[in-house]
């Protein structure tokens, strides 16, 4: 039995089979862009631990960071002994996040963490109960950021019932038949029929969705929202958890449009690997909460808030966010090229800024038909010929590029041309 089949059948002996895992291979090492496997393969990584490595596996600055705080300490729980990094972390996202006036950061561990709290400081904030989310948006897997999700399967089957005063209205997404003023309009509908304005504290959405399909929320919706919430005394939660720290060209993705959120959460790439999350956002609303009643033992480590200390300090001294650019126009010449070919799958719809590149496999060369099947077999086929990547989507059609900001030309040209193979008709 080969080591990946060997450690395969441990996990199902193991591990529940309600975490699922994309493939069927087993970490060994990685460096940057590459990961090899249990027997040594060798595989170009596209998929950076579902958009959490922008700068890479095992980036040397963040590496250097991290063993020096272990050297120091590990742990000491913010909320019993407080510590620097914590504080220098903080500092660092009120100065880049895209708030109007004055910010406050609060850290958190994992991303879903982020969104609950934040939907926590703005009832305190807003003395209000409703929140309302988007279809496809992904917020988590507790049970309240379930509740925001807007997918049922896989995320809320059989968890039910969902939590109370959540509700739903329609992304933009014009190819669906979804307006930016039909999802306007839907949340007057929600307005009239489900809460009045005056109960909803916070609006949540990625300005690009992730889970969803890595589809761009239009600048003049997202001016809208923040018209509609302004209007109302709602606030505008970005979630910015797999579209920021670079991703998109900007550190966030939400100054693409030019729009200022009262919250913002956090967490991927913001600690190059180590678990890390948080709440960026106007610091009345964030001093809203009484003292303690937020936290949580591992909240800010400060061996993550060390991580992702060099992390920010590798975007600025880098120049990841140009970088970002240049390999997303470097990317879509690519797939544009595969889209005009006979020879390949038909593929449809390239879309998203900087790095943050996605495109949809469909059924008829020319057409919008949705592929989920035929996603599911490239991304199959492209593990076998050595590339990570992986699928999203409303109907799992939606093939996601997440490679590190930190990747060469030349390995992003491989990891390409094994898609291209991924993608070839046989």
């Amino acid at each position: 039995m080969s080591a990946n089949a060997a450690l395969q059948a441990r996990r199902v002996a193991a591990i529940p089979r309600g975490v699922a895992t994309a493939t069927a291979i087993f970490a060994d090492r990685a460096d940057n862009s590459e990961l090899w496997d249990a027997e040594g393969r060798r595989y170009v990584d596209f998929a950076g631990g579902i958009a959490v490595l922008n700068t890479g596996h095992r980036h040397a600055g963040v590496m250097a960071a991290v063993s020096a705080q272990m050297e120091r300490y590990t742990h000491t729980a913010f909320q019993v002994v407080a510590y620097e990094p914590y504080v220098a972390l903080a500092e660092r996202l009120n100065a880049l996040a895209p708030i109007e006036g004055p910010a406050k950061t609060i850290l958190f561990t994992t991303g879903a963490e982020a969104v609950e709290n934040a939907v926590k400081i703005a009832r305190a904030a807003t003395g209000r109960s409703a929140v309302i989310a988007f279809t496809g948006g992904f917020h988590g897997r507790t049970m309240l950021t379930m509740g925001l999700t807007g997918k049922a399967l896989p995320y809320k089957h059989r968890f039910g019932p969902m939590p109370a005063e959540i509700y739903h209205a329609p992304f933009p997404i014009p190819h669906y038949g979804v307006t930016a003023e039909d999802s306007l309009r839907a949340l007057e509908f929600i307005f009239r029929a489900d809460a009045a304005p005056d109960r909803v504290a916070a609006i949540i959405l990625e300005p690009v969705q992730g889970e969803g399909g890595f589809h761009v929320a239009p600048t003049e919706f997202m001016q809208a929202l923040r018209a509609l919430c302004d209007r109302h005394g709602i606030l505008l939660i970005a979630d910015e958890i797999q579209a920021g720290f670079g991703r998109t060209g900007k550190m966030f993705a939400v100054e693409h449009t030019g729009v200022k959120p009262d919250l913002i959460t956090v967490a991927k790439s913001l600690a190059g690997g180590f678990p890390l999350a948080g709440v960026i956002g106007r610091a009345e609303l964030m001093d809203a909460p009484e003292p303690g009643g937020l936290g949580g033992t591992y909240a800010g480590s400060p061996i993550a808030c060390a991580a992702a200390l060099a992390v920010l300090d590798a975007i600025a001294e880098e120049g990841l966010l140009a970088r970002a650019q240049a390999l997303g126009e470097r990317t879509r010449a690519r797939l544009a090229d595969f889209e005009a070919r006979n020879d390949l799958r038909p593929i449809a719809g390239i879309r998203g800024p900087g790095a943050m590149i996605a495109f949809d496999l469909v059924t008829s060369r020319g057409g919008r038909e949705p592929d989920g099947a035929a996603a599911k077999l490239v991304t199959a086929k492209a593990l076998e010929e050595g590339l990570i990547l992986l699928s999203c989507g409303i109907h799992g059609e939606t093939i996601r590029l997440l490679y590190p900001l930190t990747i060469s030309d030349a390995l992003l040209d491989e990891g390409l041309d094994r898609l291209e193979d991924a993608l070839r008709i046989v």
